[in-house]
């Protein structure tokens, strides 16, 4: 019944400055966080501004709000040039809402992903360019754009650069670069997204200007920092928790309509809800479509004009769900003839939509435990997908296949790419070496990580307070993981399209509890009368009123 193998985390080998301090299990969940001492514990609880970092410390920051600052004074065209995801679309709208409130006349463009791609477009800048705009700045994208900012430049077009991927060993040529991740970088938080980034400038110009910060656009930040997956660590964690804050009083008109048509309630927004709910509805319109209607969502002023753009969204975030099953049904079926025992896979197929490639290339590495890569065939040129395992950086995998791309990009975990067929063959043999050379002497199996095994009884008010105090939970800061062992199974049923979930009622220590296991529900006939369980708590919404329940993450007979 494993869907992982279990491991409990080592406690510390000797006393620890929290221990005492605060409730077991809580101090080894905050030890396996990293947190060992009441000073980081109270900065890490009270997640305020002393985790924000000084914008000044951004390479080449000085060098973009000067030019920044000219373009507004003189009332310069300013295009902001971002991405299709939720992290460049929310990048998009922060820079040109920020700027728009101090003054410029700003132009926004989202390049279309099936016809244009990833990263800056020539011909999209000689378009901007016949529309007078004579600075562009980039948002979750340009870091690789060498060739394009050099042809900006023979157009007399000014580049800044905002963004947060993995730099490359050569900068574009652009008027200022500014990426947290660059080598001579002297900020000393890594992992802001390209939302992030872009607040960071708005907040440089603000305090350029005397001007107060602009927190209501921490919504934004939210938004993306967490569809984006980067870890809620550090400054994120100060941004995203207030963002949550603004997000749950919005006044953004598309995100009420979007919220209503969700099912969610204004005030319960959490991080769950953008990954599950907000996050995939505003990614919809870019998969299948142009993102220039979840931009057109945000920054919404009327009711008229929302309600269309957050019905659009619904429908093609179903269609989305459609295709993706279908394609990952027929990617699976490739998988399993020619690939099951490789350690890497890479399937392709032109019925493939390029919008949903990414997400096919997950739910196979999450299922498999494999990297995986899943391209779009077209006639002469393919686009490309990957996903990844802790234990594979797929972008340095590609950086050493780079001779073979037209365009490659990314992030350790997930990446992009655009090669010509006749590559298609090779990039397979040299990943599959990259890929036997570093996993030969890997499990590959998934591992569950548990902070502690507990009686289920131990879960009660301090305690589940507690828990509630290390919100927003996400990647870097998982909610805590318990095991509790022989659990009394006092009834189940599956739930969920096809039976995909299963509900359990628990008992054990005198406590019952309800609890619910997404993806369980094939373990339905094998579960007996008692059970191990590994779960995190959860917060049932069904209906009106919110209760706590287990949120099981795997399960198996009682040892």
């Amino acid at each position: 019944m494993h869907k992982q193998q279990w491991r409990v985390l080592p406690p510390p080998s000797e006393p620890f400055p929290l221990q005492g301090k605060v409730p077991k299990p809580i101090d080894l969940v905050l030890y396996h966080r990293g947190i060992t001492n009441e000073t980081q514990l109270e900065t890490f609880l009270a997640a305020d501004g002393r985790l924000g970092n000084d914008p000044s410390l951004l390479p080449d920051i000085d060098k973009a709000v000067l030019r920044i600052l000219r373009a507004l004074l003189s009332g310069e065209s300013i295009a902001i040039y971002g991405d299709f995801d939720v992290d460049g679309v929310t990048s998009t709208v922060l820079l040109s809402q920020g700027l728009s409130e101090l003054g410029g006349k700003v132009i926004p463009y989202i390049p279309h992903r099936v016809k244009e791609g990833h990263g800056l477009s020539v011909e999209a800048l000689k378009t901007l360019s016949q529309q007078g705009v004579s600075l562009v700045i980039t948002a979750d994208c340009g870091i690789s754009s060498l060739a394009e900012v050099e042809e900006a430049h023979r157009m007399n077009l000014d580049i800044i650069i905002t963004d947060h991927h993995t730099v490359p060993s050569s900068l574009p040529p652009a008027l200022a670069v500014i990426d947290p991740k660059r080598t001579d970088s002297s900020y000393p938080f890594l992992h802001l997204s390209a939302v992030g980034v872009a607040y960071k400038v708005i907040q440089a110009l603000c305090l350029s200007l005397g001007r107060e910060e602009k927190e209501e656009l921490l919504d934004l930040v939210a938004l993306g920092t967490v569809a984006d997956i980067a870890p809620l660590l550090g400054e994120n964690r100060y941004m995203v928790r207030r963002g949550l804050e603004v997000l749950n009083r919005t006044q953004r008109l598309g995100l009420l309509e979007v919220i209503s048509l969700s099912g969610l309630r204004l005030g319960q927004l959490d991080t769950e809800s953008i990954s599950y709910a907000l996050a995939p509805r505003l990614n919809a319109t870019g998969r299948l479509g142009h993102a220039i209607t979840s931009y057109e969502l945000l920054t919404a002023q009327s009711l008229g004009e929302a309600r269309p753009l957050a019905e659009e969204l619904e429908k093609r975030n179903r269609e989305r769900q459609r295709l993706t099953e279908e394609a990952l049904s027929k990617a699976r079926e490739e998988v399993l003839a020619r690939h099951v025992e490789k350690p890497i896979f890479l399937v392709g197929d032109r019925d493939y939509p390029a919008g949903i490639i990414g997400l096919v290339a997950g739910k196979l590495s999450e299922e498999f435990y494999r990297p995986a890569a899943v391209m779009e065939i077209g006639e002469e040129i393919s686009r490309g997908s990957a996903r990844s395992i802790p234990e594979f950086n797929i972008i340095a995998a590609l950086t050493q296949c780079r001779e073979l791309f037209l365009r490659f990009g990314g992030h350790p975990q997930a990446a992009g790419f655009l090669i010509a067929n006749e590559n298609i063959g090779q990039l397979e043999l040299r990943l599959l070496e990259i890929a036997e050379d570093q996993l030969a002497k890997i499990e590959l199996y998934p591992t569950l990580s548990i902070d502690a095994e507990i009686p289920l009884g131990a879960l009660r008010g301090e305690i589940i307070r507690f828990i509630n105090r290390l919100e927003p939970f996400g990647q870097g800061n998982p909610p805590p993981t318990f095991l509790t062992r022989r659990v009394a199974v006092l009834n189940q049923h599956v739930v969920g399209d096809q039976g995909k979930h299963l509900k359990l009622k628990l008992k054990s220590d005198g406590v019952i509890w309800r609890a619910i296991g997404f993806g369980l529900g094939p373990f339905s006939e094998e579960i007996r009368q008692y059970i191990d369980i590994v779960y995190n708590l959860g917060v049932d919404n069904w209906g009106e009123n919110r209760t706590l329940e287990l949120n099981l993450l795997d399960l198996a007979p009682a040892t």
